[in-house]
């Protein structure tokens, strides 16, 4: 199956982000404010957001084709420079000129977050904008073999373009995923995989997972809402609840070993289900081999995208899934 990974095209349509950080060191505190002074060592721009999906399917041998806009500013001139270097294909990232490229800016001292700096409009795109990004998807569609919604609530994923986006996307029998948030949240009706984290679900229902049955109760939820195929609910700590359309539910436990920062975990998560359902695997083992990538980045400090090599030969090692 892993080979099956090299050169699938996954659409990737959603909020592009850069994030920035600023590394270094305290040794004490501000005598004008109670707060720590980071003397900085490093700075470093890194892919984030829908453009860390990106990422992270390059890394597992995919091509990412990334659906989004950016601001004509300083920040989305880094943000295409450092995507080109990568050789992504940018065809379908667009300048938006009426707002800014969103940054978000960490300062980290001795591998611990100390703040982080948002830049961003969080305004839904325009109707033109809109348009531009769902004639581009159409263009590609029939060369595409997965496609991924990554929503962070900064105004690309707007209800007319997920429900067009969808619509496209059954009507071709392509995959489609979703890694959603708050406020189009039941909006992803017909996905192949709805894939939300605990906070969110709980929020979105109003009731609190404390509990195997609650947990099933908010899994066939979503399942009947949504009418998805399945839904891939994420718990940190405990895992991973697999509610498929046929009715089985499936627990899958978490293979974080150590967790130096949970940043990025979802984006990892959401590209390797994808991936790997377009390679050929079946959902069970798709998110099973999701799970391991979100482990094996919770270990490192800042977003990167997963190792490949070091996914491979853990789920080899864990369950065999890597035959094939």
């Amino acid at each position: 199956m892993f080979k099956a990974f090299d050169g699938k095209r996954i659409a990737v349509i959603g909020d592009l982000m850069l994030d920035r950080y600023y590394w270094g060191t305290v040794t004490r505190i501000s005598p004008e404010a109670p707060v720590p002074i980071v003397e900085v060592d490093e700075t470093s721009s890194r892919l984030g957001g829908a453009a860390n999906v990106a990422n992270n399917i390059a890394a597992l041998g995919g091509t990412p084709i990334l659906i989004g806009v950016v601001g004509s500013d300083a920040g989305g001139t880094l943000l295409r420079k450092t995507m080109e270097q990568l050789k992504f294909p940018t065809d379908g990232v667009l300048t938006d000129t009426t707002r800014p490229t969103t940054i978000k800016t960490r300062v980290i001292a001795h591998h611990q977050h100390v703040v982080r700096i948002d830049e961003e409009v969080k305004r839904d795109i325009d109707d033109d904008v809109q348009r531009r990004l769902l004639e581009f998807l159409s263009k590609e569609l029939d060369r595409l073999d997965g496609i991924i919604l990554e929503d962070y609530n900064k105004g690309v994923l707007t209800g007319p373009l997920v429900d067009n986006a969808i619509r496209l996307a059954r009507k071709r029998k392509k995959i489609i995923t979703v890694d959603p948030k708050s406020n189009n949240f039941f909006a992803y009706a017909g996905v192949t995989v709805f894939k939300p984290n605990r906070k969110e679900t709980e929020e979105a229902l109003g009731f609190r997972l404390t509990d195997p049955a609650q947990v099933e109760k908010a899994g066939q939820i979503l399942l009947e809402r949504l009418k998805a195929d399945n839904v891939l609910l994420t718990m940190g700590e405990q895992g991973m609840a697999l509610f498929e359309h046929s009715g089985e539910v499936s627990r899958v436990a978490t293979h974080a070993r150590h967790v130096a920062d949970v940043s990025g975990a979802g984006d990892t998560v959401v590209s390797t289900l994808t991936v790997a359902l377009a390679a050929g695997a079946t959902v069970k083992e798709a998110a099973a081999l999701a799970n391991i990538a979100g482990g094996i980045v919770c270990g490192e400090v800042g977003i990167v995208p997963v190792d490949k090599s070091e996914l491979f030969t853990t789920a080899e090692q864990t369950d065999g899934r890597g035959e094939g």
